[in-house]
């Protein structure tokens, strides 16, 4: 084993750590989600609670801690540079609305990315206690079980995931669900686009689309969809 993969496996197994312990943290919040306090962000669907802010705290601390040379970027606070040319990519909560409602579709969601893209992924689902690890040219895993995209259905007999959000204007959408519908095609939405990203990887979906993802969104999940022998695109 090369230094390089020692590096990235001690990475990994810090990442699975603080994915649980942030998962924790969401988790508690979650049962008490009615006395959180919400805000919105740009329009009344996209919404963020302590709950956020306190998760991104407890993954930035503990990943800029351990790795202090590494940059890290999180939805809720920004970019804080390094001098590594690593940098995490972190999503706290993805899957606010559904959480803040009291739905099992949101997870943690924490990448990592080099000079050539995603490079290390764990999503954390608390609700579903499920664990999804990626790290590229070396598999992924599900609850430490390997996992891989479906060779059994195809886009026309399986199960296609899909989102949207308030960048994409509506007309694209009702277009995107027309043609769809149109070919047949049988789709779901489960309310975070990082866990139905992370079920590609599992084999359960086909495929995901969304028009327009922010990076903490998607960089986790592209690397364990990498891992798992499935491919990205815009």
């Amino acid at each position: 084993m090369t230094q390089t993969e020692i590096d990235l496996g001690a990475r990994l197994d810090v990442m699975e750590a603080v994915a649980r312990r942030a998962g924790a943290l969401a988790l508690r919040y979650f049962h008490a989600r009615d006395q959180l306090q919400i805000e919105t962000k740009r329009v009344l669907t996209d919404m963020v609670s302590q709950a956020d802010r306190e998760v991104e705290d407890l993954i930035r601390d503990a990943l800029r801690t351990t790795f202090p040379e590494d940059a890290f970027m999180g939805e809720e606070y920004g970019l804080e540079p390094g001098t590594s040319k690593l940098t995490w990519v972190v999503d706290p909560i993805d899957g606010t609305a559904p959480y803040l409602n009291g739905l099992p579709g949101w997870c943690v969601s924490i990448g990592l990315m080099d000079a050539d893209g995603p490079l290390l992924g764990a999503i954390y689902a608390p609700v579903l206690d499920e664990m999804y690890l990626g790290l590229r040219g070396q598999g992924a895993t599900l609850n430490g079980r390997p996992i891989g995209v479906t060779e059994r259905f195809t886009l026309e007999t399986g199960l296609l995931g899909l989102g949207g959000n308030d960048k994409v204007p509506a007309a694209r959408m009702g277009q995107l669900v027309s043609d769809l519908a149109g070919q047949g095609i049988a789709w779901t939405r489960y309310g975070s686009g990082a866990l139905m990203l992370a079920f590609v990887a599992a084999g359960r979906l086909t495929g995901y689309v969304e028009a327009r993802m922010s990076i903490w969104d998607c960089l986790a999940a592209y690397a364990i969809i990498g891992a798992a022998g499935g491919c990205t695109g815009p």
